[in-house]
């Protein structure tokens, strides 16, 4: 490992840190496939854990030997804390910051390959909440999260820091639009199950009780749900009854109730 010392905001070699937002990070063309920023010790070592590579690491003096364990070959960049703040913008406090290759994401048919429940994302927009249900994915016994082709990257440092770095933990791959999708799930033997408010939906707790072996289960936007693409595409409409005159929880809520329902059936 080398530690290279940068006093310098503008040192060319902060460039990943200082000039690429989140965005400019998954499209620069080298190396190929793009960056993404892993921020602290834990999840940069999950990362690691799960064969990601570290490009460079950005590190105050206190949290050192966290980057010399986590390096590998990559250098590490030793700063001050009034320089880490003025290269990201933020207050550095959860330790190391990593730019990291990003992966190849695997093919469909590889993630579902050996999964018996999936979480299918449709144009979640909101990375607070991708982050959640990773976590509540990792936390509750998915095999899988796919994500649709506009839904939010699990890799912005947002989802990665909400999900505590399980999605590094979780499988996950892009999905394709529905009329693609839908059959693909079926072909695999999934039953397609769109979690939403309908007059003709099934209680959660009523499709627990006689599950499919295999089960995706879809979820859409706050605000707008699942799009008319997704609940053509459903084999069953599942809602989560309310009280006290709500309508619906949060998308992450509501995913980690579901996957909860799937693995705690009610008996009988």
């Amino acid at each position: 490992m080398r530690i290279e010392r940068i006093e310098d905001a503008a040192d060319p070699r902060l460039a990943d840190y200082r000039d690429l937002t989140d965005v400019a990070l998954r499209r620069v063309t080298e190396p190929a496939g793009g960056l993404y920023i892993a921020e602290s010790a834990k999840v940069i070592e999950r990362a690691v854990r799960a064969g990601h590579r570290p490009r460079s690491l950005l590190v105050q003096e206190k949290w050192l030997a966290d980057a010399e364990r986590l390096a590998g070959d990559a250098p590490v960049y030793l700063v001050s804390s009034e320089l880490a703040e003025q290269v990201t913008g933020y207050v550095v406090h959860r330790g190391a910051l990593a730019s990291m290759h990003r992966p190849e994401l695997p093919a469909l048919a590889d993630v579902l390959a050996d999964a018996k429940t999936v979480v299918v994302l449709e144009d979640l927009v909101d990375h607070t909440n991708v982050g959640a249900i990773f976590r509540a994915a990792a936390g509750l016994g998915a095999d899988a999260v796919l994500v649709g082709e506009r839904c939010a990257d699990p890799l912005y440092r947002r989802s990665v820091r909400v999900s505590m770095g399980t999605v590094f933990q979780v499988p996950w791959t892009r999905l394709p639009a529905w009329p693609v999708a839908g059959p693909a799930l079926r072909d695999a033997g999934f039953h397609l199950a769109a979690l939403a408010l309908a007059e003709d939906a099934v209680a959660l707790e009523m499709f627990a009780a006689s599950r499919p072996e295999r089960v995706a289960f879809a979820l859409g936007a706050e605000g707008d749900g699942l799009s008319r693409a997704a609940l053509a595409a459903a084999d069953t409409v599942v809602t989560i009854p309310m009280a006290g005159g709500v309508d619906s929880l949060n998308v992450a809520a509501a995913a980690s109730v579901a996957l909860w329902a799937l693995r705690h059936p009610p008996a009988g």
